[in-house]
C-alpha cells in the first residue's frame, strides 16, 4: 500500500493569485461586511448589500460571451435595480424627509438621480444581448448608478443613521424588504415618483411585471453567486 510521505503531508498549496477583471466600468467594490447576513439589521448595510448583489450581476454580464447566460442575468440584473430604486423612493426617501434637516432638498436630488437611472434602464431592459449596443448602454447604465450608490453610502445613509435609535433603522429594513415584494419588477420611468401618486402608479404597474417575469429567462439559482 502506497503511503503519503511527510513532504507531502506538510506541503501546503499555494494560493491561487488573484485575478482582477479587466471590464469596465463596473459599480465600486462594497464593503464586504455588506454581503454578510448578520449585518442586513440596520439601513446602510442592507443597501450596501443591494448594491453589491447588482455589482455582481453586471459583472456576470460583462464578462460573459454567452448570450444566453447575459440574457439571464440581463432580467436578474434588471429585477433588482427596478425593486431597489422604487423600495427606496416608497420607504427610505420619506425616512429622510423626517429625519434630516435638509431631508427633502436630499430626496430631491436622489430622486433627480434615480430617474436618470431609471431612464438608462428602461432603454438596457429592451436590448437583446446580442445587440451592439447592449453592453455599451449597460456600462451608462453602471456608471450613473455608481455615482449615486457611491453618495448613499458615503454620505447620505451614514446621516440617517447618525439620527435613527437601532430599532427605527431595523424597521425601516424590514419595512422595505416588504416594500421590494410588491412594487414593480421593471423600469417605468414614466411613471409618477413623487407622492401622492407614486404609490399608486407602482401597484398599478407591478402586477403586469410579476406576470410577465413567468416567461423570462433567469440565471440557475447555482449561480447567482
Amino acid at each position: 500500500m502506497s503511503t503519503i510521505s511527510d513532504n507531502q503531508k506538510t506541503t501546503s498549496k499555494t494560493p491561487a493569485p488573484t485575478i482582477k477583471s479587466s471590464v469596465g466600468p463596473s459599480l465600486r467594490t462594497f464593503t464586504e461586511a455588506a454581503s454578510t447576513p448578520e449585518t442586513h439589521s440596520r439601513i446602510l448595510p442592507a443597501i450596501k448589500h443591494d448594491h453589491q448583489e447588482l455589482e455582481s450581476h453586471s459583472h456576470k454580464i460583462l464578462n460573459s460571451t454567452n448570450p444566453d447566460e447575459q440574457t439571464r442575468f440581463q432580467n436578474q440584473l434588471v429585477w433588482e435595480l427596478a425593486r431597489h430604486m422604487v423600495g427606496e423612493e416608497l420607504v427610505v426617501y420619506p425616512a429622510l424627509i423626517d429625519s434630516l434637516k435638509d431631508g427633502q432638498q436630499t430626496v430631491d436630488r436622489n430622486r433627480l438621480e434615480h430617474q436618470g437611472v431609471k431612464t438608462q434602464l428602461k432603454m438596457f431592459q429592451g436590448l437583446s444581448s446580442t445587440d451592439p449596443q447592449f453592453v455599451p448602454t449597460l456600462k451608462v447604465l453602471l456608471g450613473d448608478f455608481e455615482t449615486h450608490a457611491r453618495d448613499e453610502e458615503d454620505v447620505v445613509l451614514p446621516m440617517l443613521e447618525d439620527v435613527l435609535s437601532k430599532d427605527e433603522s431595523v424597521a425601516l429594513t424590514k419595512s422595505l424588504d416588504r416594500t421590494k415584494t410588491f412594487v414593480p419588477s421593471r423600469s417605468h420611468p414614466l411613471v409618477p415618483n413623487k407622492p401622492p401618486f407614486e404609490t399608486a402608479a407602482e401597484l398599478l404597474a407591478a402586477p403586469i411585471d410579476i406576470l410577465t417575469d413567468w416567461f423570462r429567462k433567469w440565471p440557475a439559482e447555482k449561480n447567482k453567486a
